[in-house]
């Protein structure tokens, strides 16, 4: 059974234990995937009112976009899981003869780019569906406005906890290798675009709140 297949309660539990996964990279994908569920929310509690009639169909056609989105989110649950386990094995292969360190170095390395690249496409889908919650909370049901804003902040929350799962591992690659200057420049981007969604979220949520 996979990590989002166990019942919610089993999932804490389990996160709670002395095993490293399911860990902040599992955690933040799940708050992604919360975060999109409650854009989706909103939008059903929109389109269809009439209230809203001239703005339904451009909220409707974002919902499989976040249905998407929240899939992806969900199966990096257990990715992130997966990619650090990956790791683990690679730090467990032997390393009694020359040869074999330099198999086990190798094998580090890719596990470790492979667990890099998996909170990186948390931060990306949860920087699309932050943009889409923005249109979400600007336009969608004004007594959903809370829920709207809490799925901003659970998406600014994944993108910012999948950025620290991928600082850690780019720690531990070496500096001229090109894909740790390469996956560093595109965090940075993603946070920074991330800070400016998430300052026009709390203004569209603050708006509709007062």
């Amino acid at each position: 059974m996979t990590l989002v297949e166990r019942s919610l309660r089993d999932f804490i539990a389990e996160t709670a234990l002395s095993s490293p996964t399911p860990g902040g990279g599992s955690a933040s994908a799940l708050a992604g995937a919360l975060g999109t569920a409650l854009a989706e929310m909103v939008i059903n509690l929109t389109v269809g009112k009439r209230k809203y009639a001239d703005v339904s169909a451009e909220l409707a056609a974002l919902l499989p976009k976040l249905a998407q989105i929240r899939a992806d989110l969900e199966a990096a649950v257990d990715r992130d899981a997966a990619a650090f386990n990956e790791v683990m094995k690679a730090y467990s292969l032997p390393k009694e003869t020359e040869a074999q360190n330099r198999a086990r170095a190798a094998a580090i390395q890719e596990a470790t780019i492979g667990a890099t690249q998996v909170p990186l496409g948390v931060m990306e889908a949860a920087l699309k569906a932050l943009e889409m919650t923005l249109i979400v909370a600007q336009k969608g049901n004004k007594n959903s406005a809370s829920d709207a804003g809490v799925a901003g902040l659970l998406l600014s929350s994944a993108l910012d906890g999948a950025a620290l799962n991928v600082r850690i591992n780019l720690a531990s690659l070496p500096d001229d290798l090109v894909f740790k200057t390469q996956a560093r420049r595109k965090m940075e981007s993603l946070k920074a675009n991330k800070t400016k969604m998430a300052m026009r979220m709390k203004a569209a949520v603050a708006k509709n709140l007062s």
